[in-house]
């Protein structure tokens, strides 16, 4: 059967205290948007149609961001759950198919509890996803009969009765297309909000003697991000959740608890990773690399064999080949270094290409922005390049070469030679002590 998403993200989130709308605030690296429709991607649908509100145009960006081929619904108004999918009825007018629906700012549903939802559809007209609460609170509430669901109740229109129920509603729900937007042209917005909820499908599924049906999952999928408060939780949880992912996949942590994963980071069976280590997006570490301690890394990827740190940090770009050394207080940025190449203390190698078993010494720099554009530095095979040495883009310093310690280098070094571009050095006999000796006096004469 095909499917289709519908991921609503159009929530204000004003209990935020931000401008930035609610399902950009990042995750592990990457907006709330994304997880949910990361988890949706798994399910390989026909369709994404993310519905928009507030901040509608950056919602929009970051979801095609993730997903090119995302199509955008825009809600204009704020008028409840209902109102917001049927928003997505044109972008989804000649799909045949089952829709589930999904929330931008609900960030852990696993792919295998929506997988079980399209498998219970099928004896169901709607499914939905519920939990058992600790503290059900404001949560809506699922009425069952038995096995069967008959309807969801708001927490502000539930009696005292229905409130005491702990099994709760979690928002996500999945039905064939052509029913569900059959059932939302019907749902009225008689309630204490005035608004038109998703949730009174089931009760109108009901009358018309249509099955409804409950799937559950832990209450720890369902979480919902209102607050920063909630955010920081979400963080804590995705780390310790990754974090095991990790260690029961082979990585070793040396002290796992310090090390901050983003959502799309891939490390490989015996890497070794240290303390206070930091994973933005886009990084993959391969198998056997280590990662030292205070490292912190974006964008990047790291050969097996490599070793990183401590106190490096790697930027967008940075492609470290097998048996790589970048060693403290390195930065690398938009640079390929080759096999066995070494930049090992205190330097910056951004936009330059490093070759095969190279020696960048300590305090070099690639000199690559003149101000208003970048440019590239070429270190050829097993070049040694002296301490402090600066190399002004664009050079190349050619295979076997060697530049002299504190050179200056702007001009290309041909293959198997010597650059020294630094200034005579010169002696003055006694001078340094006459210098010292005129400014005491100096100082004695101002009191």
């Amino acid at each position: 059967m095909p499917v289709s998403l519908v991921i609503l993200a159009a929530g204000l989130g004003s209990r935020m205290n931000s401008d930035l709308p609610k399902v950009l605030h990042p995750l592990a690296g990457a907006p709330l948007l994304a997880h949910a429709m990361r988890a949706g991607a798994e399910l390989e649908p026909d369709r994404v149609v993310v519905v928009t509100g507030h901040g509608g145009e950056r919602v929009a960006s970051a979801a095609r961001a993730e997903n090119p081929e995302a199509r955008i619904a825009h809600q204009a108004e704020q008028l409840g759950t209902a109102h917001a999918v049927a928003q997505a009825r044109p972008a989804l007018a000649d799909f045949s198919g089952d829709i589930v629906v999904l929330y931008g700012d609900t960030p852990f549903i696993r792919p295998e509890t929506l997988a079980a939802m399209l498998e219970a559809r099928e004896r169901h007209a709607i499914c939905v996803l519920g939990f058992e609460a600790r503290d059900p609170g404001r949560y809506g509430r699922l009425v069952m009969s038995g096995d069967r669901l008959d309807r969801i109740v708001e927490h502000a229109d539930a009696t005292d009765e229905e409130r005491a129920i702990r099994l709760c509603n979690s928002g996500v729900l999945c039905a064939d297309s052509t029913l569900l937007f059959d059932l939302i042209g019907a749902v009225g917005n008689a309630n204490a909000k005035g608004e038109y909820y998703l949730t009174d499908i089931v009760a109108i599924a009901h009358a018309r003697g249509l099955s409804t049906g409950v799937v559950t999952c832990p209450e720890a999928e369902t979480l919902g991000i209102n607050t920063r408060a909630e955010l920081a939780a979400a963080e804590t949880a995705f780390q310790a959740r990754a974090r095991a992912e990790a260690l029961g996949n082979g990585v070793t942590m040396t002290a796992p608890e310090t090390v901050f994963l983003a959502l799309d980071t891939v490390i490989g069976r015996d890497a070794v990773i240290g303390p206070n280590v930091v994973f933005g997006p886009g990084v993959t570490v391969e198998s056997g690399a280590e990662i030292l301690a205070f490292c912190h890394l974006e964008g990047c990827h790291i050969s097996r064999g490599a070793v990183v740190g401590p106190f490096a940090r790697l930027r967008p770009g940075a492609e470290l080949a097998e048996d790589v050394r970048v060693g403290n207080f390195v930065e690398v940025k938009n640079a390929i270094l080759d096999e066995g190449a070494k930049v090992n203390h205190l330097s910056y190698i951004g936009d330059a290409h490093v070759g095969e078993r190279a020696n960048v010494g300590a305090g070099t720099v690639t000199c690559n922005y003149d101000g208003v554009m970048k440019h590239r530095t070429e270190i050829g095979a097993r070049a040694f390049i002296g301490s402090d040495t600066m190399l002004v883009a664009p050079v190349r310093v050619g295979a076997d070469a060697m530049t002299g310690s504190g050179s200056v280098i702007s001009e290309d070094v041909p293959d198997g030679a010597l650059a020294i571009g630094r200034a005579r050095q010169e002696v003055k006999p006694g001078l340094a002590l006459r210098l010292m000796a005129r400014l005491r006096a100096a100082r004695e004469r101002k009191g």
